[in-house]
């Protein structure tokens, strides 16, 4: 008898063969039964989580925003100052922000149709589901610490315009807030339009969720095409005020401010009505149903975020913000 192998008995299978151990022996018995299957048997997982296959998207995300980012700041601050060179290229031109536009927007519905061929295919288990929910709230945290940032910008110049330590900005405001010589827009006219326009579309949204809660797919897709009728008037109404703004970005640090919070506020408008146009499109195909439909709910999460965001920037910017300064066109 072998040393370690006294009342060893048992049997222990491997990947084709098996093998049976008694007292210091081993004798290899062929597996009955199918082998393919105990081989897939063997690269079975064993719990809830979807391991995703590696992706493009997240990288091609990154050079798309990137585009869109030295695009859009060249096209803001240079506008008037010639050319920018960026790698031998002029990048004062609006069409650097709109291809970096093109390649965000692209990689948006490559992602969402990756990730909606996962939850076809059976992916979304409970589990999964779950973390996505959370992912959702914690970008949606992000964003509001990003907002928090263009807020911050625009109290403390606004608060503070002849800062000691900011020589430069008591020049530029006069020592005073709105600075001199800038006219504001009158926030009961385009802006109090758009935020009445934003509160509608807020209800109408929260009809289609409640329609597609009991089934009511009908009023589920009217529900959502009038709320991206709604979303496409406000960007609109706020292409129209920009176009006609009495202040450019360049002007003082109130354009830059003002342009800064809205305009991103306005481009995350943007992209909730394409993410609500997808789910339109996915209603009218049948993909939501009443226990299955978190794309509709994270949507309608980020859309109600970009409501509340905008009720800040009314309030903030528009009326205290351009309180007792003589308004554009009175």
């Amino acid at each position: 008898m072998r040393p370690g192998c006294a009342g060893l008995q048992g049997m222990t299978d491997l990947p084709g063969m098996r093998f049976t151990l008694q007292a210091g022996s081993a004798r290899e018995e062929p597996l009955r039964g199918n082998t393919g299957r105990d081989m897939a048997d063997v690269h079975q997982k064993n719990h809830d989580y979807h391991i995703i296959a590696p992706s493009p998207w997240p990288f091609l995300s990154s050079v798309g925003a990137f585009v869109l980012a030295i695009g859009g700041i060249a096209w803001m601050r240079y506008i008037n100052a010639g050319e920018l060179p960026f790698f031998g290229l002029n990048v004062v031109t609006p069409w650097i922000f709109f291809i970096g536009l093109a390649i965000v927007l692209y990689c948006m519905f490559g992602w969402w149709s990756d990730t909606i061929k996962e939850g076809h295919e059976g992916h979304h288990t409970r589990v999964v589901s779950l973390h996505l929910r959370y992912g959702m709230i914690m970008f949606i945290a992000s964003e509001v610490m990003f907002f928090v940032a263009w807020f911050w910008a625009f109290f403390d110049a606004s608060l503070f315009p002849n800062e000691v330590h900011q020589v430069a900005r008591a020049e530029f405001t006069g020592g005073v807030w709105p600075p001199k010589g800038i006219e504001v827009l009158d926030p009961l006219h385009l802006p109090l339009y758009n935020t009445v326009i934003l509160l509608l579309s807020g209800t109408t949204l929260t009809w289609a969720h409640h329609a597609l809660l009991h089934n009511d797919r009908k009023g589920m897709i009217t529900g959502l095409a009038i709320t991206v009728a709604l979303g496409v008037l406000f960007s609109c109404v706020q292409a129209y005020e920009y176009i006609h703004a009495p202040f450019a970005f360049k002007d003082s640090i109130y354009g830059a401010t003002f342009f800064m919070a809205t305009g991103f506020h306005g481009f995350h408008v943007l992209i909730g009505t394409i993410f609500l146009l997808v789910c339109l499109f996915r209603a009218i195909g049948g993909d939501f149903t009443p226990k299955q439909h978190f794309g509709f709910e994270a949507a309608a999460w980020y859309w109600h975020f970009v409501d509340v965001v905008w009720l800040f920037l009314f309030f903030a910017i528009y009326v205290w913000g351009g309180w007792g300064a003589p308004m554009h066109g009175g």
